[in-house]
């Protein structure tokens, strides 16, 4: 994986808990049969097929070309299409816009934000959940660890946007979306595969980190994050990690 290229294989069969600790949120959008629901972020469309199940119609889109091929192939009846979140051109079509565990890839939050305001109609919902302030604190230190380890500056390696409750309400108010409820919270993430767990998670995930690390020493940069990671995120056989969740339901403004 690079920063723009997905595996969307091993996201399906070693990352299930990206979509399977949705709960919360698909309750809190509540879709409804007859809405027209955008999904930002889809992945490979495990909770736009459930949002379709709603009696919803519902459009999926993702930036990564890999993970719309593969929600395509597993829903062959549903609307995908590749798009850049900074980029929408949807304009009031639809009644909401849901993400989960997307829009922290996205430094540029403004764009994304002025997107969905633009893609709403007037009294539609925008509700989300990603990464928020502190998540994988731990998991972002050994990784910057590990890189000053094999003599590679972890300056600009981090690619995530992780905001305070504060902060994405700010933007989300200024661009018309009033907030209607807004939470931060822990929420412990188990990992698959025992020992091996940490480092299937960084090659899924850290492109960014890896990429500063010549291919002879990523062996040793692994090595170096789990031990780094391990006094705090290693619980008996698997490793834990301290994921914290942003959850925000927003309206927009009637005109």
């Amino acid at each position: 994986m690079t920063s723009d290229k997905w595996d969307a294989k091993l996201y399906d069969a070693k990352h299930a808990f990206v979509w399977e600790k949705a709960k919360g949120v698909m309750e809190l959008l509540a879709a409804k049969s007859g809405e027209r629901i955008l999904d930002l972020g889809c992945g490979t469309g495990a909770l736009t097929s459930e949002i379709a199940g709603s009696g919803a119609e519902v459009v999926g889109v993702d930036r990564a070309v890999e993970m719309i091929e593969e929600a395509r192939r597993k829903f062959p009846n549903l609307r995908f299409e590749v798009c850049d979140a900074r980029e929408l051109r949807f304009v009031q079509e639809f009644d909401a816009v849901f993400s989960n565990a997307a829009l922290h890839w996205i430094p540029e939050a403004e764009r994304v934000v002025e997107g969905v305001a633009q893609a709403l109609r007037p009294g539609g919902r925008f509700v989300a959940e990603f990464g928020g302030k502190g998540n994988v604190r731990n998991v972002i230190s050994a990784l910057e660890a590990g890189l000053r380890g094999c003599e590679s500056p972890p300056d600009s390696a981090n690619p995530w946007f992780y905001p305070s409750i504060a902060q994405y309400s700010a933007l989300l108010e200024k661009h018309g979306l009033e907030v209607r409820q807004a939470a931060l919270f822990d929420r412990p993430t188990k990992l698959e595969e025992g020992e091996r767990g940490l480092e299937t998670w960084v090659r899924m995930f850290c492109a960014s980190f890896l990429e500063r690390v010549a291919i002879s020493k990523r062996d040793k940069f692994l090595r170096s994050v789990e031990a780094a990671a391990r006094p705090a995120l290693w619980n008996t056989d698997h490793w834990l990690l301290d994921y914290r969740r942003l959850r925000v339901a927003a309206s927009k403004t009637a005109n």
